[in-house]
């Protein structure tokens, strides 16, 4: 049984003002050290005590790390620690790449995203109840899962892709950049490197402890997004218990090129249904070409659900994913 505390434990705080300083600090404590950006999660792992870090390494006096520009190639680069909210308001990205301001703006609430930020949404752990209050799950070091069992929880769980856990990444910023084919730009004290969004997020057979591909004395710094799907045809819709506050049950982004009626090409994914945000790639491969009709959606509302595994209570996750891929490629007017 999870015992919870709501004490903070001990821990030494730096607050850099440049990445350098930053890198040279999480290479020198390596898994001692903890990221702190908008610090949402952090403060909701410290305050129960679940995960404890000897040194915090806070983002705020990082400026660098704040802001959308134009990059070269006539794209968009974001810096990570870019609040939810100025991501959601920016003229650039409302003009050009609205669905991941569409998705921005349905995070939360006000409050939460002046606070959050673009690079801690995509970052988060998952919300699992189980795994966040201390159970010691799979994922936790453990060897049970205990969303997967017959008195479980689990009507928020996965649907896809589960392997021992059944957790779910709950991003809404996620699935609307690997629509848009971002890519994110990860520094360490090694260098450099820059990875697709689609292969950010890892799921528990790739490493269960994780939910990205950072690792200890990782920084991500910017999201970059390409100018190939600007302006294109956009839907995002998230399905949630209440309209505000709430992580997705079910979210959908996706990017369409139609000329004439007919999609030439397009991308789908949809999130918390598996513990990485699931690119639809049998649904682009089967829509393309096709005209933007009744009977292409529900060729690809079907084709979306299959090898869909529900659990006890998550049943319900497969008619939503299929419908909301239903209404992404009719185009329909969110409600």
């Amino acid at each position: 049984m999870a015992i919870v505390h709501d004490v903070m434990p001990v821990f030494e705080l730096f607050q850099p003002t440049t990445v350098e300083d930053t890198l040279a600090l999480l290479d020198t404590y390596g898994t001692d050290a903890w990221v702190l950006a908008g610090g949402l999660d952090t403060f909701d792992w410290f305050k129960d005590r679940n995960k404890r870090r000897k040194v915090v390494v806070d983002l705020s006096g990082v400026d660098s790390l704040r802001g959308v520009k134009k990059s070269a190639d006539g794209g968009l680069e974001i810096g990570a620690s870019t609040t939810l909210t100025a991501v959601a308001s920016d003229p650039l990205v409302k003009q050009n790449y609205r669905l991941l301001s569409q998705a921005a703006a349905l995070v939360a609430s006000p409050q939460i995203r002046n606070q959050g930020t673009l690079g801690g949404n995509v970052s988060q752990d998952t919300r699992c109840w189980y795994y966040r209050s201390g159970w010691t799950c799979y994922r936790a070091g453990g060897n049970i899962c205990y969303a997967d069992t017959p008195t479980a929880i689990n009507r928020e769980h996965a649907i896809f892709d589960a392997n021992r856990c059944v957790a779910v990444n709950p991003s809404d910023t996620a699935p609307a950049l690997i629509a848009l084919d971002a890519q994110m730009v990860i520094r360490s004290s090694d260098g450099e490197r820059v990875v697709n969004a689609q292969d950010y997020f890892i799921g528990p057979s790739t490493d269960i402890t994780r939910m990205t591909v950072l690792q200890p004395g990782d920084l991500l710094t910017a999201i970059r997004i390409p100018a190939a799907w600007a302006n294109a045809e956009f839907y995002f819709e998230k399905i949630r218990e209440r309209q505000v506050w709430d992580f997705p049950l079910v979210n959908i982004a996706a990017a369409l090129k139609v000329e004439g009626g007919t999609i030439r090409s397009s991308r789908f994914v949809v999130n918390a249904v598996a513990a990485h945000p699931m690119r639809l790639t049998a649904v682009e491969e089967a829509v393309a070409g096709k005209p933007r009709n009744e009977e292409t959606a529900s060729m690809a509302g079907a084709l979306a659900v299959q090898g869909a595994r529900p659990l006890q209570h998550n049943g319900y996750k497969i008619p939503l994913v299929r419908n909301l891929v239903k209404r992404a490629i009719r185009g329909e007017a969110q409600v």
